[in-house]
């Protein structure tokens, strides 16, 4: 069984340039704690994951692999990036209602289309702004 929030955790830590004491600090527990996570030896509890997603600024989805949109508050991506794994979210996501209604393919087509068209639509007004 793989260790996903235990790497995700390392990575997140690596990417900080932060050791295992470092982290340990800001969450309030032993150095060998978050090595034990790391290493897949022991999982966090549930206010473990907040703590952790509270110090790095991540959802408890993206921790736990649910979600890579928006991995972190206040980094920068491409809001085509966005786009591209909304629209594989919406159109993979099976009993996806709106509006109280149940969205069949053709719905959910038409929404990744809507949102397509104002992102061109922004993105010539901005041209038109910018140069």
């Amino acid at each position: 069984m793989k260790n996903s929030v235990g790497n995700m955790i390392r990575q997140l830590r690596k990417n900080a340039d932060w050791t295992q004491a470092d982290l340990a600090e800001k969450l309030g527990i032993s150095a060998s704690a978050v090595g034990m996570y790391e290493q897949g030896r022991r999982q966090p509890d549930s206010g473990m994951i907040l703590k952790i997603c509270t110090v790095f600024g991540i959802s408890a989805d993206y921790l736990l692999g649910k979600n890579t949109v928006g991995q972190k508050r206040d980094e920068v991506c491409e809001l085509s990036d966005v786009f591209d794994e909304f629209t594989q979210v919406l159109t993979s996501q099976q009993g996806l209602m709106f509006d109280g209604v149940l969205l069949n393919e053709e719905d959910k087509k038409k929404i990744v289309d809507a949102i397509k068209a104002v992102a061109a639509l922004a993105k010539q007004q901005r041209k038109k702004s910018f140069g």
